[in-house]
C-alpha cells in the first residue's frame, strides 16, 4: 500500500503532463501577469476546483502554494514538487499560522505565492479572510486567475465539483487585473472584489473552451 501511495504523485504528474502536452491553450490577460511580475512579490489566487491544470501551466513559475496537511494534501504537494512548484503545508484548521508565516516570509523575499481562497473544504467560491489579510500585511498584490478545459471529469460528490482535466482538450487560462489591499481597506469588501474577479475569470475561461 505504501509503495502504491508513493507512486501516485508520479502517475499524477505524468497524467497532467499528457493533458498539457496535448492541450490547445489560449491565454488571456497576460498583461496582468506581467504587471504582477514587475511588482516582484505577488499572490496567485484561484478557485480550488480548477487547481489541477495550473500544475502544468505554472510549472517552474517559482511560486509556493498553500496546501493542506491532509493525506490528500501530501499527494498534491509531492505532485507539485515534480512540477517545480513549492508547497507551504497548512490550512484554516491545521498549521495555518505556520504556513501563513512561510508565505509572508517568501513575499518579503520578493517571491510569488499561491492560495485557493475557498480551500481546502469550502464553501465553494467563497473567499476566506486569509488571502486578504496576507495581501494587506505584505503589501503584495493579488493576481486573480482561472482556467478551463473542454474535456474534463467533474467529481460531482466533492464539495466544489472538482475538475480533473483530460488530454486533447481546448484549454484556457484567464488573468484578471491585480487587486491591492491597503491597511485601511475594508477586508470584507476586498473579499467580495476578489470573488467577483475570480468568478469573471472562471466564466471567461469556460466560454473560451465551450
Amino acid at each position: 500500500m505504501e509503495l502504491l501511495r508513493a507512486a501516485v504523485p508520479y502517475a499524477a504528474y505524468a497524467f497532467v503532463s499528457a493533458v498539457g502536452l496535448t492541450a490547445r491553450l489560449q491565454v488571456e490577460g497576460s498583461e496582468h501577469l506581467e504587471e504582477a511580475r514587475r511588482a516582484g512579490a505577488f499572490i496567485y489566487a484561484f478557485w480550488h476546483q480548477r487547481q489541477v491544470f495550473f500544475t502544468w501551466t505554472h510549472r517552474d513559475c517559482g511560486a509556493t502554494v498553500l496546501v493542506s496537511r491532509s493525506k490528500d494534501g501530501e499527494l498534491i504537494a509531492r505532485t507539485m514538487e515534480l512540477s517545480r512548484i513549492g508547497a507551504a503545508r497548512g490550512s484554516s484548521s491545521r498549521g495555518g499560522a505556520a504556513a501563513a508565516k512561510v508565505l509572508a516570509d517568501l513575499l518579503a523575499q520578493g517571491r510569488p505565492v499561491g492560495i485557493t481562497p475557498d480551500g481546502p473544504k469550502g464553501p465553494a467560491r467563497e473567499v476566506k479572510a486569509g488571502v486578504i489579510a496576507l495581501a494587506r500585511l505584505s503589501g503584495a498584490p493579488i493576481l486573480p486567475l482561472s482556467c478551463a478545459t473542454s474535456r474534463r471529469i467533474v467529481l460531482a460528490k466533492s464539495w466544489d465539483r472538482f475538475h480533473v482535466p483530460l488530454p486533447f482538450a481546448r484549454a484556457a487560462v484567464v488573468h484578471e487585473p491585480l487587486i491591492r489591499v491597503a491597511p485601511g481597506d475594508d477586508e470584507a469588501g476586498k473579499a467580495l472584489e476578489l470573488k467577483a474577479a475570480l468568478d469573471r475569470a472562471t466564466e471567461a475561461a469556460d466560454r473560451l473552451v465551450a
